[in-house]
C-alpha cells in the first residue's frame, strides 16, 4: 500500500484538480435527479394495491385523487371555478353537481345520498382526478396551480396536495440541514483537533465525496426526500472518522520521518489497511437495507453505501493532496486540543468492571421491553406543521364532511348491476363508512346508459372495470380504517373475486404489514453480515458474540426510550436505525478489540491488556461519536419533516450511547470472557498468554 500512497503524493496537483473538475458533473448529476416525495410508491409492484394503481392510471387516466372543498360560493360561481381548474394541466376530471345536471336544475333532485356526500352546510366538495401519480412532477405544478386558482376559502385535500407541502417544506430546509451538520461539526472538530485549518480541510473533503455520490444517483433514476435530505449528513457523520485516523496517522509519522511525503505516503498506507476494514461494517450495515421489499430501504442502503465508498476513496486521495499543499499553514495554525486526554478511564473500567456488568443487566430488560412496545406511527401527514395547506384542508375536509380517506374500488365492467348495487348496500353499512358512490349512485337505476354522460361514465367506467368511491370517517393508518380496508375487500372479493380496494389507507395497511416483516428481515441480515465480518478479521467465534451483543444492547436502550418518554417514531426508523447504528458504530468496538488482542496476544496479563486497550481508545471513541453526534443532532431539533426530525434525533442519541457501551461495557465483556475469547481463537496448540497456559 505504500507504493500507493508515495504515487497519490507524487500526484498530488493532478488529484486535485482532477477532483475539483468532477465537481462539474457531480452538480449536474444531482440536479438532474428527480427526487420521489411519495412514501408509498416504494411498496412492491406486485400486491394488489399498486396493481390497482396502474389499473386507474391505464384505464381510466386517473392517477392521483382529491378532494377539494369550497366554502361560501354561489353555484354560478362554483361552476366558473370548476372551469378554471379543469384547465390545468394534467387534471383530468373535476366531478361536480353540474357534471350530473345542468346548474339550473335544483340540487335538491340529485339523490339524497349524492347530495349530502358533497355538501355540508355552506360548503361544496368537488373531485378532482389528475392524469399522472400521486407524486408525479405533473401533478405537483397542477397542485400548484389549482392553489393559485383559488381563493382562502378554498381547500385542497389528499395525499398529492400532502406530498406537494412536504416537497416545498423540504427543498427550503435541506440546505439547512448541511449547514447545521457542518457548523456543529465544525465546533467539535475545533475541540477535538490540535489545527483551526484541518477541520476545514476534513469538511472540504468530505463535502466533494458527497457532491460525487449526490451527482451519481442520477444513474439511479430518482431518490426519495428522506434519502436526499439525510445522504449527506449521514456521510458527514459515518466518514469524518476516516479523516480524522489520516491526520493522526500523519502526525505521527512527522515526528518519525523527516521527510514529509514520505510520511503522508505511509500515513495513506496505514489508512487505506485500517480504514478499508472499518468501512466493511457500515457498507454492510447500509446494504442489509436492501433486503427491505419496501424499497425505499434499497434507496437509502445503495445511496448511503456508496457515499461511504465515496469517503474512503477521497479519504485517500484528495485529503493527503489537501494536506500536503496546505501543510506550512497547518503547521502555522496548530494548537493544543481542547479535549482533555481522559487518563485513568482504562484502570477505572477495569477496576469496576462488575458494576457495569451488574448495570447491563438491570438496563438490558427494560430496554428490551421498551423496544419491543415502542409506538411507531404510520400516517405520514400526522406529524407535519398544522398550518401547511393540505393538512389545513383535510382537517376542513374532516370537519364539514366528517371524511378522512377516500378509498377506490375497482370491480369488473362486466359484474350486474343488482350485485353492485347489493354490494353498494353492504359496504354502505360498514362502521365508518358515509357513502359509495358509481354511476348508480350518481344517476339512479332508471337512467339509460346512453344517456349518461360522455365524461362521466369515462371517469367510472372502462371497458374492463368499473370504478366506485367510498368516503371514509376513519384516518389513514388507524386501526379502524385497517379494520374497516380489510371488510370492504372481504365484501368486494365475495361478489367479484377479481375486485380491488385501492386508494391511500389500502397501501397505508400494506405498508404496515411489509415493514413488520421487513424489520426482522432488515435486522437478521445486518447483524450475520457484521457478524461475519467480525469473525473473519478476528478468527474467533466468541468476539462477534460480544461485540454485536454490546451494540445490540446500544440499539435496545436507544429504540426503547421512546417508550418509556411516551413518544411515537416514524416506521422507517424502527427498520433502518438498528441497522445504521449498528454498521456505523459497531468499529467502536472493532477499535478496542484490535487493541486487546494486540496486547493480551503479545504477553500483557489480563487487566493490564483490558485497561491499556480501553484508555488506547476511548479518546478516539469519543471524538467520533461526537462526530456522528454533531452531524445528526442539530438537524434534528431543527427540521419540521417529523420522519426526518425523528431519524436524526435517534441516530445522533444511538451514537452517544453506543460510545457510553463500548467504554464500559465492552471491556468489562473483556476482562469476564477473556479465557473463553483465548480459547475461542484457536484450536489444536499451546500458547502462552502471561502468566497463564490455555489450550488453543
Amino acid at each position: 500500500m505504500e507504493k500507493f500512497g508515495r504515487r497519490v503524493v507524487q500526484l498530488r496537483i493532478p488529484i486535485l484538480i482532477l477532483s475539483l473538475a468532477l465537481l462539474i458533473p457531480s452538480f449536474l448529476g444531482y440536479l438532474g435527479t428527480r427526487v420521489n416525495y411519495d412514501i408509498l410508491s416504494y411498496l412492491p409492484k406486485d400486491i394488489e394495491t399498486m396493481v390497482g394503481q396502474d389499473i386507474l392510471v391505464d384505464e381510466f387516466e386517473t392517477g392521483a385523487f382529491s378532494m377539494f372543498v369550497v366554502e361560501g360560493m354561489a353555484p354560478k360561481e362554483v361552476v366558473k371555478l370548476k372551469q378554471d381548474i379543469e384547465r390545468v394541466e394534467h387534471v383530468e376530471k373535476v366531478i361536480w353537481y353540474d357534471s350530473v345536471m345542468d346548474i339550473s336544475v335544483p340540487m335538491e333532485m340529485i339523490p339524497d345520498e349524492v347530495y349530502e356526500a358533497f355538501n355540508s352546510g355552506d360548503a361544496t366538495m368537488m373531485a378532482i382526478t389528475f392524469d399522472e401519480t400521486t407524486s408525479a412532477d405533473g401533478t405537483m405544478e397542477a397542485i400548484e396551480e389549482i392553489r393559485k386558482i383559488a381563493d382562502r376559502n378554498c381547500f385542497l385535500s389528499g395525499m398529492s396536495a400532502v406530498v406537494t407541502d412536504t416537497k416545498n417544506l423540504s427543498e427550503r430546509e435541506a440546505p439547512i440541514y448541511v449547514g447545521i451538520a457542518v457548523l456543529l461539526s465544525c465546533l467539535v472538530l475545533s475541540v477535538t483537533m490540535d489545527s483551526f485549518l484541518i477541520p476545514f480541510l476534513f469538511l472540504l473533503s468530505i463535502g466533494i465525496a458527497i457532491l460525487y455520490n449526490l451527482g451519481s444517483n442520477f444513474f439511479l433514476g430518482e431518490i426519495s426526500y428522506i434519502t436526499k435530505a439525510l445522504s449527506a449528513v449521514l456521510q458527514l457523520g459515518v466518514t469524518m472518522d476516516y479523516s480524522i485516523f489520516l491526520w493522526h496517522s500523519y502526525q505521527e509519522n512527522r515526528r518519525n520521518t523527516a521527510d514529509q511525503k514520505e510520511a503522508m505516503a505511509k500515513a495513506i498506507s496505514a489508512t487505506i489497511t485500517s480504514v478499508v476494514s472499518s468501512s466493511m461494517t457500515t457498507v454492510a450495515g447500509f446494504i442489509a437495507l436492501c433486503f427491505m421489499s419496501f424499497t425505499l430501504g434499497r434507496d437509502l442502503g445503495i445511496v448511503m453505501a456508496k457515499g461511504v465508498v465515496f469517503g474512503v476513496l477521497t479519504c485517500v486521495t484528495v485529503l493527503p493532496s489537501m494536506i500536503l499543499v496546505f501543510d506550512k499553514a497547518l503547521m502555522k495554525t496548530k494548537h493544543k486540543a481542547l479535549l482533555p486526554d481522559m487518563k485513568g478511564v482504562g484502570s477505572f473500567v477495569t477496576k469496576h468492571y462488575r458494576v457495569f456488568l451488574v448495570l447491563f443487566v438491570v438496563v438490558l430488560f427494560p430496554a428490551i421491553y421498551g423496544y419491543r412496545h415502542t409506538t411507531v406511527y404510520y400516517n405520514l401527514d400526522e406529524t407535519l406543521p398544522r398550518d401547511l395547506p393540505s393538512i389545513v384542508a383535510n382537517e376542513k375536509l374532516n370537519e364539514k364532511f366528517d371524511m378522512n380517506a377516500t378509498h377506490m374500488l375497482l370491480l369488473s365492467a362486466d359484474l350486474p348491476k343488482k350485485d353492485v348495487k347489493h354490494m353498494v348496500d353492504e359496504m354502505e353499512a360498514v362502521p365508518g363508512v358515509n357513502w359509495v358512490l358509481g354511476l348508480n349512485a350518481l344517476l339512479g337505476d332508471s337512467v339509460p346508459d346512453e344517456m349518461i354522460p360522455s365524461d362521466i361514465k369515462g371517469s367510472l367506467e372502462s371497458d374492463r372495470w368499473q370504478l366506485l368511491l367510498v368516503g371514509s370517517q376513519y384516518k389513514v393508518a388507524s386501526e379502524e380504517v385497517n379494520d374497516q380496508c380489510k371488510t370492504l375487500s372481504n365484501i368486494c372479493k365475495s361478489y367479484d373475486s377479481k375486485g380491488m380496494l385501492v386508494g391511500e389507507a389500502p397501501c397505508t395497511k400494506d405498508l404496515i404489514e411489509i415493514t413488520d416483516k421487513d424489520f426482522n428481515t432488515v435486522s437478521v441480515v445486518s447483524i450475520g453480515v457484521i457478524f461475519l465480518i467480525i469473525l473473519l478479521v478476528f478468527k474467533s467465534l466468541s468476539l462477534p458474540v460480544i461485540l454485536v451483543s454490546v451494540i445490540e444492547m446500544a440499539i435496545f436502550v436507544n429504540m426503547g426510550i421512546p417508550y418509556y418518554t411516551g413518544t411515537q417514531i416514524p416506521f422507517i426508523a424502527s427498520v433502518v436505525i438498528g441497522t445504521i447504528q449498528l454498521g456505523a458504530t459497531v468499529d467502536y468496538a472493532i477499535l478496542m478489540t484490535t487493541r486487546y488482542k494486540k496486547e493480551r496476544y503479545g504477553g500483557v496479563e489480563k487487566k493490564e491488556a483490558v485497561a491499556i486497550a480501553c484508555q488506547s481508545s476511548v479518546k478516539s471513541i469519543v471524538v467520533s461519536a461526537l462526530s456522528f453526534f454533531a452531524a445528526t443532532f442539530g438537524v434534528g431539533l431543527y427540521s419540521n419533516i417529523d420522519m426526518i426530525s425523528s431519524l436524526c434525533t435517534l441516530m445522533a442519541r444511538g451514537a452517544l450511547i453506543s460510545m457510553v457501551s463500548v467504554i464500559l461495557i465492552l471491556p468489562s465483556m473483556f476482562m469476564v470472557f477473556d479465557r473463553l475469547i483465548i480459547k475461542s481463537r484457536v484450536k489444536g496448540k499451546e500458547k502462552r498468554i502471561g502468566q497463564e497456559a490455555v489450550s488453543l
